[in-house]
């Protein structure tokens, strides 16, 4: 469903969260190491991350990332996906058709806007730290 740069970048917010939420910010080895991505490849997706404001970085030797504690509460999943993949996610055709669209639809348009529509309205309604808790709770490694 998601891009394998989406995954990571979700998961690497997940574990900055975690971080974050016991005032801790980390660096981009715990990060690439916990996530199981390669470094350059995570650098990459934490750039991203920076760019679009959903984490943040500080420099020097107590520095890491981390999200600030006024975004803690308030970061949706949503965020995260439209910042890596955008929101082809919900409009792109179910079989990659290029002139799937309203007027033209595909075989599978209506019944998979269905779908996308319910992917969006539960990625808005998930908090990262929400997830993060249920992660310890369940005892599932990211």
């Amino acid at each position: 469903m998601f891009s394998k740069t989406c995954e990571y970048g979700i998961r690497a917010t997940i574990y900055i969260a975690d971080e974050s939420k016991n005032g801790k910010k980390t660096g981009i080895k715990a990060i690439a190491r916990q996530i199981d991505s390669p470094e350059a490849f995570t650098a990459k997706i934490l750039q991203t991350l920076v760019k679009h404001k959903i984490i943040a970085s500080s420099k020097g030797p107590s520095g890491g990332f981390y999200i600030p504690e006024e975004s803690l509460s308030q970061m949706k999943l949503v965020e995260i996906v439209s910042a890596i993949d955008g929101d082809g996610v919900y409009t792109h055709c179910a079989l990659g058709l290029n002139g799937c669209v309203r007027d033209t639809p595909c075989p599978l348009h209506d019944e998979f806007q269905h779908i996308r529509d319910d992917m969006e309205n539960m990625l808005r309604s998930i908090f990262i730290t929400d997830i993060a808790h249920d992660l310890h709770a369940s005892q599932n490694a990211l």
